[in-house]
């Protein structure tokens, strides 16, 4: 028999004794001289820096107020692993708890947010987490999570310190990956930006349908179909997720079947983003919120593909993208689709074009393989030192 005890010098406390839930807050951010606010769609999952904000000055309803050195904590969707450290001082979105040490001589505050990226913080926050739609934990939940702690701050300091050396690796590595990025976004501005000719979208591939509307419940062994929350996946679309409806009902809808290279167009959420068919998805369907993009034979697919994420093309789709309630409840019509202005060039241009691309994202691809693999083992690294266990075998 293993019995399991926390290594001498450590203790369990409750998060919410050593943590506390700041109440900070503006009416008037603008007027107080807050420049910046973050939204859960500035928070990336797994990685504690804020890379990206919005400017209060554009308009803002936020009131929390956060500072250098607090962390923020996404509430909502906490299955979505939102932890951040803000490096600068802001507002942000009530979807987000602002928390910080309440007692720098019990906890370090910067050991705070390694124990908010631990898998035992997350799977207490999305345990306690209610509602359907978009589920929420409540501060009085997340307070009552259970942790080890030692009590001697030199050795909070000495796990901090291993735990600091292997963040800052992630964050070189998350640096390059942003820069590739830029790299890429620059190339594909430069690139189609210059070009004169335009044609509509439809003019370039085969009819633009949508999907199913009503697939009707799960059916084990059905016809997989893509839904918008399948479009995010590092491989274009999350395989893994996809949901299965009846033959009868997919047969009912034969010109959304999915071919091998077909680009899925969002129509809702975030509109016009377009993700590639791989060989895993041939034969899958699609949802009603998605539409099928098959490229004609005098067009290259990735020449298109690369056409409908520039900025040229994406500034069109923002335009015509209607009921702006968030990001969320944005739409476009499968006729606005369909008329969108596409840059046109001749084949052995577009075999080019789409070639650079390609070379391009491939380097954030790698670093961001890279980037998670450094996540993982930081996890592993950080739910070992923090769970503060002796573990000693008897009988």
């Amino acid at each position: 028999m293993t019995n399991t005890t926390l290594k001498p010098g450590w203790r369990r406390v409750k998060f919410g004794d050593v943590v506390r839930l700041s109440k900070g807050r503006s009416q008037d951010p603008l007027a107080d001289g807050i420049e910046r606010y973050v939204g859960l769609e500035h928070l990336e999952p797994g990685d504690l820096r804020i890379r990206s904000w919005g400017n209060v000055a554009d308009g803002v309803t936020f009131t929390s107020v956060f500072q250098p050195g607090q962390v923020l904590f996404g509430k909502r969707r906490a299955y979505q692993r939102k932890v951040a450290v803000a490096d600068f001082s802001g507002v942000c979105s009530g979807d987000i708890y602002v928390l910080e040490t309440k007692d720098a001589q019990v906890l370090l505050p910067d050991l705070l947010p390694f124990i908010c990226q631990t898998d035992a913080f997350f799977d207490h926050a999305v345990g306690t987490s209610a509602g359907s739609l978009s589920p929420r934990t409540n501060w009085s939940s997340l307070a009552e999570f259970e942790l080890a702690l030692p009590t001697s701050l030199t050795e909070q300091a000495a796990l901090l310190n291993v735990l600091s050396a292997q963040q800052g690796s992630i964050d070189s590595i998350s640096e390059c990956k942003r820069l590739a990025g830029i790299a890429l976004e620059s190339f594909l501005t430069e690139v189609f930006e210059a070009v004169p000719d335009v044609a509509p979208l439809q003019s370039m591939c085969k009819p633009i349908v949508r999907g199913i509307d009503s697939p009707g419940p799960e059916i084990d062994g059905g016809v997989p179909y893509v839904r918008i929350a399948e479009m995010t996946g590092p491989e274009g679309i999350r395989l893994a997720n996809l949901k299965r409806t009846s033959k009868e009902i997919a047969d009912g809808y034969p010109e959304s079947r999915l071919d091998e290279g077909d680009i899925v167009v969002a129509l809702r959420g975030v509109v016009g983003m377009p993700v590639r068919t791989p060989a895993e998805a041939a034969g899958a369907n699609l949802s009603r919120g998605t539409a099928r993009v098959s490229v004609l034979d005098h067009y290259i697919p990735g020449y298109v593909y690369w056409a409908l994420k520039s900025p040229r093309v994406r500034r069109e789709v923002l335009r015509f993208a209607t009921g702006w309630k968030g990001e969320d409840l944005r739409e476009i019509t499968l006729t606005e689709l369909r008329s969108l202005s596409m840059p046109t060039v001749d084949k052995a241009m577009q075999m080019q074009i789409a070639e650079s691309a390609e070379t391009l994202a491939q380097a954030t691809v790698t670093l961001s393989g890279r980037a998670e693999s450094a996540r993982t083992l930081m996890k592993v690294f950080s739910e070992q030192v923090l769970e503060g266990e002796s573990r000693v075998h008897g009988s």
